[in-house]
Protein backbone atom coordinates (compact mmCIF):
# COMPACT_ATOMS: atom_id res chain seq x y z
CA UNK A 1 0.00 0.00 0.00
CA UNK A 2 2.97 2.48 0.64
CA UNK A 3 4.66 1.83 -2.65
CA UNK A 4 1.26 2.67 -4.59
CA UNK A 5 0.45 5.43 -2.63
CA UNK A 6 3.59 7.01 -3.91
CA UNK A 7 3.06 6.41 -7.10
CA UNK A 8 1.24 10.02 -7.93
CA UNK A 9 4.04 12.04 -5.91
CA UNK A 10 6.39 10.62 -7.44
CA UNK A 11 4.79 11.16 -11.09
CA UNK A 12 4.30 14.70 -9.78
CA UNK A 13 7.66 15.25 -8.51
CA UNK A 14 8.94 14.14 -12.26
CA UNK A 15 6.33 16.20 -13.72
CA UNK A 16 7.89 19.87 -11.79
CA UNK A 17 11.24 18.05 -12.69
CA UNK A 18 10.50 18.07 -16.32
CA UNK A 19 9.01 21.87 -16.03
CA UNK A 20 11.72 22.86 -14.50
CA UNK A 21 14.50 20.94 -16.68
CA UNK A 22 12.52 22.85 -19.80
CA UNK A 23 12.16 26.29 -18.32
CA UNK A 24 16.19 25.84 -17.60
CA UNK A 25 16.65 25.21 -20.99
CA UNK A 26 14.79 28.09 -22.15
CA UNK A 27 16.57 30.51 -19.89
CA UNK A 28 19.89 28.92 -21.35
CA UNK A 29 18.85 29.32 -24.99
CA UNK A 30 17.76 32.60 -24.24
CA UNK A 31 21.20 33.86 -22.34
CA UNK A 32 22.70 31.98 -25.34
CA UNK A 33 20.97 34.20 -28.20
CA UNK A 34 21.15 37.51 -26.06
CA UNK A 35 24.93 37.19 -25.66
CA UNK A 36 25.13 37.04 -29.28
CA UNK A 37 23.08 40.24 -29.45
CA UNK A 38 24.93 41.99 -26.77
CA UNK A 39 28.02 41.74 -28.17
CA UNK A 40 26.94 42.11 -31.85
CA UNK A 41 25.22 45.56 -30.20
CA UNK A 42 29.02 46.73 -29.31
CA UNK A 43 30.62 45.78 -32.36
CA UNK A 44 27.57 47.43 -34.23
CA UNK A 45 28.23 50.67 -31.88
CA UNK A 46 31.54 50.86 -32.78
CA UNK A 47 31.15 50.19 -36.45
CA UNK A 48 28.87 53.02 -36.55
CA UNK A 49 31.10 55.63 -34.22
CA UNK A 50 34.09 54.90 -36.45
CA UNK A 51 31.58 55.16 -39.79
CA UNK A 52 29.82 58.36 -38.87
CA UNK A 53 32.68 60.15 -38.09
CA UNK A 54 34.76 59.62 -40.92
CA UNK A 55 32.46 60.06 -43.68
CA UNK A 56 30.75 63.69 -44.18
CA UNK A 57 27.34 63.29 -43.09
CA UNK A 58 26.24 63.74 -46.44
CA UNK A 59 28.30 60.72 -47.75
CA UNK A 60 26.99 58.72 -44.44
CA UNK A 61 23.58 60.06 -45.45
CA UNK A 62 24.19 58.35 -48.92
CA UNK A 63 25.72 55.20 -47.69
CA UNK A 64 22.74 54.34 -44.59
CA UNK A 65 20.45 55.05 -47.29
CA UNK A 66 21.86 52.75 -49.99
CA UNK A 67 22.58 50.17 -47.58
CA UNK A 68 18.64 50.34 -46.20
CA UNK A 69 17.97 49.86 -49.80
CA UNK A 70 20.32 46.97 -50.22
CA UNK A 71 19.02 45.30 -47.37
CA UNK A 72 15.28 45.40 -48.94
CA UNK A 73 16.33 44.58 -52.27
CA UNK A 74 18.78 41.38 -50.65
CA UNK A 75 15.14 39.85 -50.32
CA UNK A 76 14.83 39.37 -53.43
CA UNK A 77 17.16 36.77 -53.15
CA UNK A 78 16.36 33.19 -54.03
CA UNK A 79 12.78 34.27 -53.59
CA UNK A 80 12.51 34.02 -50.41
CA UNK A 81 13.63 30.30 -49.98
CA UNK A 82 15.34 31.24 -46.52
CA UNK A 83 12.09 30.96 -45.26
CA UNK A 84 11.30 27.20 -46.08
CA UNK A 85 15.03 27.10 -45.32
CA UNK A 86 14.25 28.02 -41.70
CA UNK A 87 11.52 25.99 -41.00
CA UNK A 88 13.22 23.22 -42.09
CA UNK A 89 15.71 24.09 -40.15
CA UNK A 90 13.42 23.91 -37.13
CA UNK A 91 11.13 21.40 -37.73
CA UNK A 92 12.83 18.41 -39.73
CA UNK A 93 16.93 19.22 -39.72
CA UNK A 94 17.56 16.30 -41.49
CA UNK A 95 16.43 17.97 -44.97
CA UNK A 96 19.12 21.15 -44.46
CA UNK A 97 21.34 19.76 -47.33
CA UNK A 98 18.75 19.17 -49.88
CA UNK A 99 16.94 23.09 -48.86
CA UNK A 100 20.27 24.28 -48.77
CA UNK A 101 21.02 23.38 -53.06
CA UNK A 102 17.54 24.78 -53.83
CA UNK A 103 18.54 28.05 -52.14
CA UNK A 104 21.77 28.00 -54.16
CA UNK A 105 20.06 27.41 -57.16
CA UNK A 106 16.94 30.13 -56.73
CA UNK A 107 19.53 32.29 -55.59
CA UNK A 108 20.97 31.73 -59.09
CA UNK A 109 18.23 32.15 -60.66
CA UNK A 110 16.75 35.42 -58.63
CA UNK A 111 19.83 37.31 -59.97
CA UNK A 112 18.86 39.07 -63.17
CA UNK A 113 15.34 40.09 -60.67
CA UNK A 114 17.55 41.16 -58.42
CA UNK A 115 19.64 43.09 -60.82
CA UNK A 116 16.69 44.63 -62.76
CA UNK A 117 14.78 45.74 -59.18
CA UNK A 118 18.22 46.88 -58.46
CA UNK A 119 18.75 49.52 -61.11
CA UNK A 120 14.96 50.70 -60.72
CA UNK A 121 15.17 51.55 -57.54
CA UNK A 122 18.51 53.44 -58.60
CA UNK A 123 16.72 55.35 -61.21
CA UNK A 124 13.54 55.93 -58.74
CA UNK A 125 15.58 57.57 -55.38
CA UNK A 126 19.58 57.45 -56.35
CA UNK A 127 19.78 59.17 -59.86
CA UNK A 128 20.51 62.22 -58.91
CA UNK A 129 22.99 62.15 -55.52
CA UNK A 130 24.63 58.51 -55.75
CA UNK A 131 26.95 57.27 -58.11
CA UNK A 132 25.81 53.96 -59.77
CA UNK A 133 29.03 52.24 -59.47
CA UNK A 134 28.70 52.99 -55.65
CA UNK A 135 25.11 51.88 -55.38
CA UNK A 136 26.05 48.90 -57.00
CA UNK A 137 28.72 47.76 -54.75
CA UNK A 138 26.99 48.17 -51.81
CA UNK A 139 23.91 46.26 -53.27
CA UNK A 140 26.50 44.11 -54.17
CA UNK A 141 27.84 43.39 -50.45
CA UNK A 142 24.19 43.65 -48.78
CA UNK A 143 22.63 41.22 -50.90
CA UNK A 144 25.60 38.56 -52.19
CA UNK A 145 27.69 39.02 -49.13
CA UNK A 146 26.20 39.75 -45.94
CA UNK A 147 22.43 38.22 -47.02
CA UNK A 148 23.71 34.69 -46.92
CA UNK A 149 25.66 35.24 -43.55
CA UNK A 150 22.16 35.78 -42.18
CA UNK A 151 21.35 32.61 -43.61
CA UNK A 152 24.03 30.65 -41.73
CA UNK A 153 22.70 32.89 -38.95
CA UNK A 154 18.82 31.84 -39.79
CA UNK A 155 20.07 28.29 -39.89
CA UNK A 156 21.81 27.61 -36.98
CA UNK A 157 18.91 29.46 -34.64
CA UNK A 158 16.62 27.03 -36.46
CA UNK A 159 18.76 24.11 -35.16
CA UNK A 160 18.79 25.62 -31.72
CA UNK A 161 22.60 26.31 -32.18
CA UNK A 162 22.13 29.47 -30.44
CA UNK A 163 25.70 29.63 -28.92
CA UNK A 164 26.95 29.16 -32.44
CA UNK A 165 24.45 31.49 -33.95
CA UNK A 166 25.77 34.15 -30.80
CA UNK A 167 29.34 33.84 -32.14
CA UNK A 168 28.92 33.77 -35.39
CA UNK A 169 26.80 37.04 -35.17
CA UNK A 170 29.44 38.42 -32.83
CA UNK A 171 32.42 37.88 -35.00
CA UNK A 172 30.85 38.97 -38.37
CA UNK A 173 29.86 42.01 -36.55
CA UNK A 174 33.09 42.41 -35.32
CA UNK A 175 34.72 42.25 -39.00
CA UNK A 176 32.51 44.61 -40.08
CA UNK A 177 33.54 47.08 -37.08
CA UNK A 178 36.92 46.53 -38.29
CA UNK A 179 36.88 47.29 -41.62
CA UNK A 180 35.77 50.64 -40.49
CA UNK A 181 38.30 51.31 -38.15
CA UNK A 182 40.74 50.36 -41.17
CA UNK A 183 38.91 52.87 -43.01
CA UNK A 184 39.03 55.14 -40.55
CA UNK A 185 43.14 54.83 -40.77
CA UNK A 186 43.26 55.05 -44.43
CA UNK A 187 44.52 57.43 -46.76
CA UNK A 188 41.06 58.06 -48.76
CA UNK A 189 37.68 59.09 -46.95
CA UNK A 190 35.03 58.91 -49.99
CA UNK A 191 32.15 56.69 -50.20
CA UNK A 192 33.68 55.28 -53.21
CA UNK A 193 36.84 54.16 -51.09
CA UNK A 194 34.30 52.94 -48.02
CA UNK A 195 32.52 50.73 -50.44
CA UNK A 196 35.72 48.28 -50.90
CA UNK A 197 36.29 48.29 -47.51
CA UNK A 198 32.66 47.59 -47.23
CA UNK A 199 33.05 45.05 -49.85
CA UNK A 200 35.84 43.08 -48.14
CA UNK A 201 34.30 43.19 -44.70
CA UNK A 202 31.44 41.82 -45.48
CA UNK A 203 33.13 38.77 -48.18
CA UNK A 204 35.35 38.10 -44.86
CA UNK A 205 32.39 37.55 -42.89
CA UNK A 206 30.65 35.06 -45.78
CA UNK A 207 33.96 33.30 -45.32
CA UNK A 208 33.84 32.52 -41.93
CA UNK A 209 30.44 31.51 -41.62
CA UNK A 210 30.22 29.02 -44.61
CA UNK A 211 33.23 27.83 -43.93
CA UNK A 212 33.02 27.07 -39.93
CA UNK A 213 29.48 27.71 -38.55
CA UNK A 214 27.12 26.29 -41.21
CA UNK A 215 25.67 23.14 -40.40
CA UNK A 216 27.65 19.95 -42.63
CA UNK A 217 25.42 18.02 -44.79
CA UNK A 218 25.46 16.44 -48.08
CA UNK A 219 23.81 18.89 -50.72
CA UNK A 220 20.80 17.33 -52.65
CA UNK A 221 18.54 18.77 -55.40
CA UNK A 222 14.87 17.87 -55.14
CA UNK A 223 12.82 20.52 -57.68
CA UNK A 224 9.83 19.01 -56.40
CA UNK A 225 10.28 19.75 -53.22
CA UNK A 226 11.37 23.10 -53.71
CA UNK A 227 8.39 23.73 -56.53
CA UNK A 228 5.88 22.91 -53.07
CA UNK A 229 7.46 25.70 -51.17
CA UNK A 230 7.94 28.31 -53.87
CA UNK A 231 4.78 29.78 -53.54
CA UNK A 232 5.20 30.42 -50.19
CA UNK A 233 8.72 31.44 -50.62
CA UNK A 234 7.76 34.25 -52.76
CA UNK A 235 4.79 35.26 -50.76
CA UNK A 236 7.69 35.91 -48.01
CA UNK A 237 10.33 37.10 -50.46
CA UNK A 238 7.32 39.96 -51.24
CA UNK A 239 6.65 40.40 -47.71
CA UNK A 240 10.23 40.93 -46.66
CA UNK A 241 10.96 43.80 -49.49
CA UNK A 242 7.44 45.30 -48.01
CA UNK A 243 8.60 45.04 -44.74
CA UNK A 244 11.90 46.87 -45.53
CA UNK A 245 10.25 49.31 -48.05
CA UNK A 246 8.06 50.41 -44.75
CA UNK A 247 10.77 50.04 -42.28
CA UNK A 248 13.13 52.15 -44.45
CA UNK A 249 10.83 54.08 -46.94
CA UNK A 250 11.55 57.50 -44.68
CA UNK A 251 15.26 57.49 -45.38
CA UNK A 252 14.66 57.16 -48.88
CA UNK A 253 12.34 60.06 -48.96
CA UNK A 254 14.41 62.21 -46.86
CA UNK A 255 17.21 61.87 -49.23
CA UNK A 256 14.49 62.13 -52.29
CA UNK A 257 13.01 65.70 -50.85
CA UNK A 258 15.58 66.57 -48.48
CA UNK A 259 18.81 65.75 -49.96
CA UNK A 260 22.43 64.21 -48.76
CA UNK A 261 22.93 66.47 -45.65
CA UNK A 262 19.40 66.40 -44.00
CA UNK A 263 19.43 62.44 -44.99
CA UNK A 264 22.97 62.60 -43.30
CA UNK A 265 21.57 63.61 -39.66
CA UNK A 266 18.19 61.58 -39.99
CA UNK A 267 20.33 58.32 -40.52
CA UNK A 268 22.11 59.04 -37.67
CA UNK A 269 19.15 59.24 -35.38
CA UNK A 270 17.51 56.39 -37.14
CA UNK A 271 20.44 53.96 -36.68
CA UNK A 272 20.79 54.59 -32.97
CA UNK A 273 16.69 53.85 -32.99
CA UNK A 274 18.26 50.54 -34.86
CA UNK A 275 20.46 49.74 -31.96
CA UNK A 276 17.45 49.22 -29.94
CA UNK A 277 16.06 46.65 -31.93
CA UNK A 278 18.77 44.13 -31.45
CA UNK A 279 17.90 42.36 -28.22
CA UNK A 280 14.25 43.00 -29.43
CA UNK A 281 15.19 40.65 -32.50
CA UNK A 282 16.50 37.77 -30.36
CA UNK A 283 13.05 37.55 -28.17
CA UNK A 284 11.05 37.76 -31.21
CA UNK A 285 13.37 35.04 -33.04
CA UNK A 286 12.80 32.70 -30.01
CA UNK A 287 9.00 33.12 -29.94
CA UNK A 288 8.31 32.80 -33.44
CA UNK A 289 10.35 29.23 -33.20
CA UNK A 290 8.14 28.30 -30.28
CA UNK A 291 4.89 29.96 -32.43
CA UNK A 292 5.72 27.15 -35.05
CA UNK A 293 5.36 24.65 -32.57
CA UNK A 294 2.64 25.73 -30.97
CA UNK A 295 0.34 28.48 -33.21
CA UNK A 296 -2.11 28.97 -29.99
CA UNK A 297 0.55 30.79 -27.73
CA UNK A 298 -0.28 34.38 -28.02
CA UNK A 299 -4.56 33.27 -27.57
CA UNK A 300 -5.01 34.94 -24.32
CA UNK A 301 -4.99 38.82 -24.03
CA UNK A 302 -2.38 39.07 -21.22
CA UNK A 303 0.08 37.44 -22.58
CA UNK A 304 0.04 39.48 -26.06
CA UNK A 305 -0.18 43.11 -23.54
CA UNK A 306 2.26 41.88 -21.22
CA UNK A 307 4.79 40.99 -24.44
CA UNK A 308 3.80 44.35 -26.41
CA UNK A 309 4.29 46.14 -23.09
CA UNK A 310 7.54 44.63 -22.45
CA UNK A 311 8.79 45.41 -25.73
CA UNK A 312 8.08 49.33 -26.26
CA UNK A 313 9.27 49.97 -22.80
CA UNK A 314 12.40 48.22 -22.81
CA UNK A 315 13.19 50.10 -26.57
CA UNK A 316 11.83 53.50 -25.06
CA UNK A 317 14.34 53.00 -22.38
CA UNK A 318 17.44 52.73 -24.49
CA UNK A 319 16.61 55.33 -26.27
CA UNK A 320 16.34 57.28 -23.13
CA UNK A 321 19.46 56.20 -21.77
CA UNK A 322 21.28 57.49 -24.69
CA UNK A 323 19.23 60.65 -25.15
CA UNK A 324 20.49 61.62 -21.46
CA UNK A 325 24.53 60.84 -22.12
CA UNK A 326 24.12 62.48 -25.69
CA UNK A 327 22.54 65.91 -23.88
CA UNK A 328 25.09 65.95 -21.64
CA UNK A 329 28.12 64.63 -23.11
CA UNK A 330 27.26 65.27 -27.19
CA UNK A 331 30.71 64.54 -28.04
CA UNK A 332 30.44 61.10 -26.60
CA UNK A 333 29.88 59.05 -30.12
CA UNK A 334 32.22 61.97 -32.06
CA UNK A 335 31.45 65.41 -33.52
CA UNK A 336 29.43 64.71 -36.91
CA UNK A 337 27.08 62.83 -34.37
CA UNK A 338 27.11 65.29 -31.88
CA UNK A 339 25.13 67.21 -34.80
CA UNK A 340 22.41 65.26 -34.10
CA UNK A 341 22.81 64.23 -30.62
CA UNK A 342 20.24 67.42 -29.68
CA UNK A 343 17.45 65.09 -31.89
CA UNK A 344 17.86 61.71 -30.51
CA UNK A 345 15.22 62.69 -27.05
CA UNK A 346 12.61 63.49 -29.41
CA UNK A 347 11.90 60.30 -30.97
CA UNK A 348 11.41 59.05 -27.95
CA UNK A 349 8.28 57.13 -28.67
CA UNK A 350 9.98 55.73 -32.48
CA UNK A 351 11.76 52.62 -31.20
CA UNK A 352 9.57 51.11 -29.50
CA UNK A 353 6.74 51.83 -32.01
CA UNK A 354 8.82 50.68 -34.78
CA UNK A 355 9.87 47.58 -33.14
CA UNK A 356 6.50 46.21 -32.30
CA UNK A 357 5.31 46.90 -35.94
CA UNK A 358 8.19 44.58 -36.90
CA UNK A 359 7.20 41.94 -34.25
CA UNK A 360 3.86 41.88 -35.31
CA UNK A 361 5.04 41.19 -38.99
CA UNK A 362 6.73 37.92 -37.12
CA UNK A 363 3.89 37.23 -35.36
CA UNK A 364 1.93 35.98 -38.92
CA UNK A 365 5.25 34.55 -40.56
CA UNK A 366 5.02 32.29 -37.03
CA UNK A 367 1.73 31.12 -38.12
CA UNK A 368 2.91 30.57 -41.59
CA UNK A 369 -0.02 33.48 -42.89
CA UNK A 370 2.35 34.58 -45.42
CA UNK A 371 0.34 35.88 -47.92
CA UNK A 372 -2.01 38.33 -45.55
CA UNK A 373 1.19 39.22 -43.72
CA UNK A 374 2.62 40.01 -47.31
CA UNK A 375 -0.21 42.04 -47.74
CA UNK A 376 -0.58 43.97 -44.40
CA UNK A 377 2.51 44.73 -44.98
CA UNK A 378 1.89 46.36 -48.40
CA UNK A 379 -0.37 48.53 -46.95
CA UNK A 380 1.91 49.93 -44.00
CA UNK A 381 3.83 50.82 -46.40
CA UNK A 382 1.42 53.21 -48.92
CA UNK A 383 0.45 54.57 -45.09
CA UNK A 384 4.39 54.99 -44.28
CA UNK A 385 5.02 56.87 -47.67
CA UNK A 386 1.97 59.00 -47.40
CA UNK A 387 2.75 59.82 -43.75
CA UNK A 388 5.98 60.80 -44.53
CA UNK A 389 5.29 62.50 -48.01
CA UNK A 390 3.36 64.96 -46.27
CA UNK A 391 5.88 65.90 -43.02
CA UNK A 392 9.00 66.11 -45.30
CA UNK A 393 6.82 68.56 -47.53
CA UNK A 394 5.00 70.64 -44.60
CA UNK A 395 7.47 70.76 -42.01
CA UNK A 396 10.87 72.55 -42.57
CA UNK A 397 12.38 72.91 -39.02
CA UNK A 398 13.87 69.76 -38.18
CA UNK A 399 13.37 69.41 -34.63
CA UNK A 400 9.32 69.66 -35.34
CA UNK A 401 10.25 67.14 -38.09
CA UNK A 402 11.82 64.14 -35.94
CA UNK A 403 9.13 64.89 -32.84
CA UNK A 404 6.21 64.69 -35.78
CA UNK A 405 7.86 60.93 -36.42
CA UNK A 406 6.33 59.86 -32.90
CA UNK A 407 2.91 60.77 -34.26
CA UNK A 408 3.58 58.70 -37.58
CA UNK A 409 4.96 56.02 -36.25
CA UNK A 410 2.13 55.49 -33.69
CA UNK A 411 -0.47 55.99 -36.89
CA UNK A 412 1.52 52.97 -38.31
CA UNK A 413 1.50 50.90 -34.84
CA UNK A 414 -2.14 51.43 -34.20
CA UNK A 415 -2.86 50.20 -37.98
CA UNK A 416 -0.36 47.27 -37.78
CA UNK A 417 -2.22 46.26 -34.53
CA UNK A 418 -5.81 45.76 -36.26
CA UNK A 419 -4.45 44.39 -39.49
CA UNK A 420 -2.22 41.80 -37.36
CA UNK A 421 -4.91 40.37 -34.68
CA UNK A 422 -7.41 40.56 -36.95
CA UNK A 423 -5.63 37.89 -38.91
CA UNK A 424 -4.63 36.15 -35.84
CA UNK A 425 -8.16 35.13 -35.42
CA UNK A 426 -8.06 32.97 -38.49
CA UNK A 427 -6.28 29.07 -37.41
CA UNK A 428 -2.80 28.65 -38.17
CA UNK A 429 -1.79 27.54 -41.36
CA UNK A 430 0.06 23.79 -40.84
CA UNK A 431 3.23 23.91 -42.05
Amino acid sequence: MTEASDIPQRRTFARIGTFLAERRGLVRDYFSAISGAGGRLVFSLAYFIALANTLSIAEFGMFATASAAGVMLSRILAFGFISALYRTATIRPNLIGTFTAGFMLLGVASLPLLAAASFGVYLLFFAGTVPLSVFTAIVFAEALLWRPVEVALIVNNGLGKFGRAAVLAILATALRALGAVLFMFSAQHSIWAWSWFYISANAASLLLAFGWFYPRQRLRLRIELYMRRLADSIYVAGAEVLFYLQSEFDKLLVLAIGGPHLAGIYAIIMRLVDLTAIPIRTFSMMLVQRMMRAPDLLSRLTVKSGIEGGVFAVSTAALAALGIVLHFFPNALGKNVSEAAPLVALAICVPGLRNLVEYQAELLFARGQTLVRALNLGLLAALKALLLTYVLTTITDTSDLVLSLNIVFLLLYLASMLLTYSALRRPAKAI
